[in-house]
């Protein structure tokens, strides 16, 4: 990037079909009935987040899937494999610590949240798994103002859609 124009990775990125909203049910807004957190909730909480590079969302780019979210409960423990969508991505930081954001803003604090690369999707893959995971990192880069601008612009679709 340079001299005002921007330099796209992935000049022509897959597209996948989106899954259709969640109904809501009257149990959904009756307080009095325990309502446990699902992989699909968590999805539908991230699948909006619009892409650091396109005018997409990470859902309709496959980067995140419903079948990659695992929710325990019991153990108070959500976990997120995301996919890149080429191999050397260098937004995958970006991505992951956006997904993580959007959670820490609407899972409730007894959760521990790990997101990570899906296995064999990227070639910093181990390393970006550890920046994700030590919560000194993720902490202060919710501190940098300019990383949580950026962070807040891929969150704008998601506010949009749930107005």
């Amino acid at each position: 990037m340079g001299g005002g124009t921007e330099v796209l990775q992935n000049l022509n990125p897959r597209l996948f079909v989106k899954c259709v909203d969640r109904a809501v049910t009257e149990d959904d807004w009756n307080e009095n009935v325990t309502d446990e957190f699902d992989s699909r909730e968590v999805f539908d909480l991230i699948r909006h987040i619009n892409d650091p590079e396109h005018p997409l969302t990470l859902e309709e780019l496959n980067v995140v899937d419903v079948n990659r979210i695992t929710v325990d409960n019991e153990k108070n423990k959500i976990d997120i494999l995301y996919t890149p969508t080429i191999p050397h991505c260098s937004l995958a930081t970006l991505i992951g610590l956006t997904i993580k954001v959007q959670l820490l803003r609407n899972i409730p604090p007894r959760f521990k949240i790990q997101v990570k690369i899906t296995p064999g999707t990227h070639v910093s893959e181990a390393a970006i798994n550890k920046q994700m995971a030590d919560k000194e990192r993720v902490s202060a880069a919710m501190e940098n103002i300019d990383l949580i601008q950026t962070i807040n612009k891929s969150l704008i679709e998601v506010e949009n859609h749930y107005k």
